[in-house]
């Protein structure tokens, strides 16, 4: 009689927890045993279990799926687009040719290959990809006519990272930040940069004489990008629209032609720092860390609104239970940092920052990050060596609309998602108001420090905070952006406080 009685409770805790340790593999099935591919996708996001700081292995901890190479795609699209447009800004403020650009975008793919696969694909699976620092581009010139230097910037800004990473200081800042600051500034990223994309692309078809091109092609995508919606298939946005674009623009008698051949950049670090060669700067002194200072503080600064931004439409994205999954802020600086200091030691042009061309689509595609990190890094040495294929990636009709469809609509539809419920709109048109007077960072801290006091979004919100997160840390956070922006010139109207910086 006793052996046909209930289980005990410590039984069941026995199961359940016997049932936790079973591993991916045994936890996987295949997508046939699923109504749907998208129950498939998402019962993969729920049994992966990364392993920081330890091997995560492709089959063992995680499959390779074809989702996968959409935001691969796509990420490698916008390095090439990004490394390109730091490499001819440094170019045209030093006097560089464009070899030079050529040379160190194929250089910087190799490089950043590299330290995707170390990190995000092996060591630390919830840590994205590391990209391009794109806001830090206006700065470049002023940088430079300030007597900086690119490695010591570089450097600083890795040991600045390390230090934000160790301390934890970006997750934190990330927990004080509420939902209608981060819908905001979702909002605000998404709506300046698809505006910006219409206007080049147009710029570039007024330029050849055929405007109509870009009309066509933005309107195409438009509809194809609504159809996908409709059909629940948006994650194949990015390459159908690149597709769409190039064969739309290339049929109505845009010129087009290859020009990058393949081929192998120069890997000697020492031609990239020579006096004669590469850079042409020979390597820095302690007066070009003085210089680079305080912009250095300000990109590490900016590091936190751009990780939350893409960690909060990854949560949007992810079904229940896939927290394991998610992008760690804190892991994502520590392989930023890291990948930027070897970089910069190397001679790499890239200022890194979180890969937002590759997290959105991942997120839309339902994919973790280490399996297409890894198909990233493959793409980016195909792209590097091969050569032609940066020359398609960087052709208008291309780029725009996959920065357009693959970025920036789906930061739009992010931040309106966000900013629907509760006392969110307030926050929301504070950060939107405050980031188009200055810059995102600027109004990320602005506006988290107001919303934190209570004085504006939730008030019930700020009543629960402890007096270190309701003023002490965003009043630290707003006075020190603030300060480092004032002295190098950032802030509209006002001179720099240090002249040789402005």
């Amino acid at each position: 009689m006793g052996n046909t009685s209930a289980p005990t409770n410590k039984q069941q805790s026995g199961d359940e927890l016997s049932k936790e340790e079973l591993s991916y593999q045994q936890k996987h099935k295949p997508s046939s045993s699923f109504n749907t591919r998208e129950e498939y996708l998402e019962h993969e996001l729920q049994i992966m279990a990364p392993k920081r700081w330890r091997p995560n292995l492709p089959f063992r901890d995680y499959r390779f799926e074809f989702e996968d190479t959409i935001p691969a795609m796509a990420a490698t699209i916008g390095k090439i687009v990004m490394v390109g447009a730091i490499a001819a800004t440094f170019a045209g403020s030093l006097g560089l040719d464009e070899g030079f650009i050529l040379e160190n975008v194929r250089y910087e793919l190799l490089i950043v290959s590299l330290f995707i696969i170390l990190f995000s694909g092996f060591l630390l699976p919830t840590a994205n990809l590391a990209g391009t620092h794109g806001p830090l581009i206006p700065l470049i010139p002023i940088v430079v006519a300030a007597g900086g230097h690119p490695m010591a910037f570089g450097l600083l800004i890795g040991v600045f990272g390390l230090i934000l990473a160790i301390s934890k200081g970006g997750s934190m800042l990330a927990n004080l930040t509420s939902k209608g600051v981060c819908g905001g500034l979702l909002l605000y990223l998404g709506f300046v940069g698809t505006i910006s994309q219409v206007k080049k692309l147009f710029a570039w078809a007024e330029g050849i004489g055929m405007s109509h091109i870009a009309f066509i092609v933005i309107f195409c995508t438009i509809i194809l990008y609504a159809l996908l919606e409709h059909w629940r298939k948006r994650w194949l946005a990015v390459p159908l629209s690149c597709l769409l674009g190039g064969t739309l623009a290339f049929a109505l008698g845009a010129p087009f032609e290859f020009h990058t051949g393949p081929g192998l950049p120069n890997m000697n670090p020492m031609y990239w720092w020579g006096e004669n060669t590469g850079w042409m700067l020979g390597l820095p002194t302690v007066e070009s860390f003085i210089v680079v200072l305080p912009f250095a503080i300000l990109a590490v600064a900016m590091w936190s609104p751009d990780f939350l931004g893409h960690q909060v439409f990854q949560k949007i994205s992810y079904p229940e239970r896939t927290e394991k999954v998610h992008m760690n802020i804190d892991d994502t600086m520590t392989s930023a940092s890291i990948r930027q200091t070897f970089g910069s030691l190397l001679g790499g042009t890239n200022f890194t920052s979180s890969w937002g061309t590759y997290l959105v689509p991942a997120a839309i595609a339902k994919r973790p990050i280490p399996a297409g990190a890894l198909l990233t890094a493959l793409f980016c040495i195909i792209a590097a060596v091969w050569g032609y294929p940066m020359d398609l990636a960087i052709w208008q009709p291309v780029l725009c609309v996959a920065l357009i469809v693959g970025v920036f609509i789906p930061l739009l539809e992010a931040g309106m998602e966000m900013t629907r419920e509760g006392k969110t709109t307030q926050s929301a048109a504070i950060v939107v108001f405050s980031s188009a007077l200055v810059n995102p960072a600027f109004g990320w801290a602005l506006t988290m420090l107001l919303d934190n006091l209570g004085l504006i979004g939730c008030k019930e919100r700020s009543s629960k905070l402890s007096k270190m997160s309701r003023w002490i840390i965003p009043s630290i956070m707003f006075v020190v952006l603030t300060g480092v922006m004032a002295l190098v010139g950032l802030l509209p109207g006002i001179p720099a406080i240090i002249p040789n910086l402005g």
